[in-house]
């Protein structure tokens, strides 16, 4: 006989994007989401810059089971030389420090159960490094390192610390990215699209699952091909 597990999940930058698509995917599969957004509407408006908020975060929730790290930013499209300190530290401040720090505030409570599943979100651009994108193939590099160095470390614990490398998806984060580099990225899709939201959502889906037992600090592609390595 199967037993059913009600599991809870917490999901940044849910209300928009990968982050939203994956809330509604968990939600699919009986799973209680909360969404930590910076805009109005989510069930806690806050910027994942804000160390000592995401900190005090856990004493607001019930236990969290899942935890999926969606809010990024693209931050500028021009040549490195062109770029600042401020640019840098920005963009850094959202998607590698704001990582980290909600791996911090709820791992150890994945830990103390006994189970857990996190999902971060890098990119190709960690992989490939992309032109003109320079610090923001740097964060998602790095975030690749954080989710390998932080599954390692959990290994033994039954919470499992995967990230996923998409390519360029249909969504309001490359709104503000040219058409010249969306057209650049999309020529190197070998399946020659952009790939969709719903589509990412079911690999999170499956990361967060108990089907995955023996994957931890792994690199997850979703890119119609791209991937070289």
């Amino acid at each position: 006989m199967t037993v059913n597990v009600s599991r809870t999940a917490l999901v940044t930058g849910g209300l928009s994007g990968l982050g939203a698509a994956s809330a509604k995917r968990l939600r699919e599969d009986g799973v209680t989401v909360f969404t930590v957004d910076i805009a109005d509407g989510a069930d806690f408006q806050m910027d994942v810059t804000d160390h000592d908020a995401v900190a005090a975060l856990p004493k607001q929730l019930p236990p969290i089971d899942i935890l999926v790290t969606s809010a990024g930013i693209v931050g500028p499209n021009i040549p490195l030389l062109q770029t600042t300190e401020q640019q840098w530290q920005s963009v850094f401040e959202v998607n590698v420090l704001g990582t980290s720090s909600f791996i911090k505030a709820f791992a150890p409570g994945m830990v103390e159960k006994g189970w857990g599943r996190i999902v971060t979100f890098a990119s190709m651009a960690g992989k490939d490094g992309n032109p003109n994108l320079s610090i923001y193939s740097a964060t998602k590099a790095a975030v690749i390192a954080l989710t390998k160095s932080v599954g390692k470390e959990l290994a033994t614990t039954g919470v499992l610390v995967n990230t996923i490398t998409p390519a360029v998806i249909e969504t309001p984060m490359n709104q503000n990215t040219s058409a010249e580099v969306l057209a650049h990225l999309a020529s190197l899709i070998p399946m020659k699209r952009i790939g969709k939201p719903e589509e990412v959502a079911e690999l999170v889906a499956w990361l967060c699952s108990d089907k995955v037992s023996f994957s931890t600090g792994a690199v997850y592609d979703i890119s119609g091909g791209r991937a070289s390595y």
